[in-house]
C-alpha cells in the first residue's frame, strides 16, 4: 500500500515474479470486475459507488487469495474499515513510503493518466496537493506491518529492501 506513484504495482509485480507468487493489481482487478476503467466509474457512477465496489472486491480478495501479492489502490485502505480488514487478513502489509518531492516528480510526468491530478497545472500545486493528501492518508498507511522507505533508491534497490523486510 502507499500513495499513488510510490511503486506498489512495479515492486509488487517484480517481487511476485521473483518469488513465483501470483500478483494482483487491485485497480486492474476492480476494472476487470466492473468492465470499465476507474476514471469511467468515477465519472459515470460517482465516488460513492466506486468506494462501495472497492470494498466489495477487497473483501473478495482478502477472503479468497493466498500466496499472492496484492497491490492496493492508493485510497483503498483509507475508507470505511478497510485498513482494519486488511490487517486482520493473513499476510503482511507493507507501506511503501516515498518522500513527497519524489512522488511529485513521478506524478508530474503521469498526471495526464491520473484523473485526480489533471487539475494540477504546476509542479508546486501538485506538490501541495500530494502533501495534503498524503497527510490525510498517512494515518492508515502507518498501520501497515512494515514501512519500506525508498528515498532515492532505484527499483532494484527498493526490491532488495522489500525482499529483505519480508523474507
Amino acid at each position: 500500500m502507499g500513495y499513488m506513484g510510490c511503486g506498489k504495482s512495479t515492486l509488487g509485480s517484480a517481487l511476485a515474479q521473483k518469488k513465483n507468487l501470483r500478483f494482483i493489481d487491485f485497480d486492474a482487478y476492480l476494472e476487470e470486475q466492473e468492465q470499465r476503467s476507474i476514471p469511467d466509474i468515477f465519472e459515470n457512477k460517482g465516488e460513492i459507488y466506486f468506494r462501495k465496489q472497492e470494498s466489495k472486491y477487497l473483501d473478495e480478495l482478502l477472503n479468497e487469495e493466498q500466496d499472492a501479492i496484492i497491490s492496493l489502490g492508493g485510497g483503498t485502505p483509507c475508507y470505511g474499515n478497510a485498513m482494519q480488514r486488511i490487517n486482520e487478513a493473513p499476510g503482511t502489509t507493507v507501506y511503501i513510503n516515498v518522500p513527497v518531492e519524489e512522488l511529485t516528480a513521478r506524478l508530474w510526468k503521469q498526471r495526464d493518466y491520473r484523473p485526480v491530478l489533471k487539475h494540477q497545472d504546476s509542479p508546486e500545486k501538485l506538490e501541495e496537493f500530494v502533501r495534503k493528501h498524503l497527510f490525510e492518508r498517512s494515518f492508515y498507511y502507518n498501520q501497515a506491518d512494515v514501512m519500506l522507505r525508498t528515498q532515492g533508491q532505484t527499483q532494484e534497490e527498493s526490491l532488495l529492501s522489500l525482499e529483505s523486510a519480508l523474507f
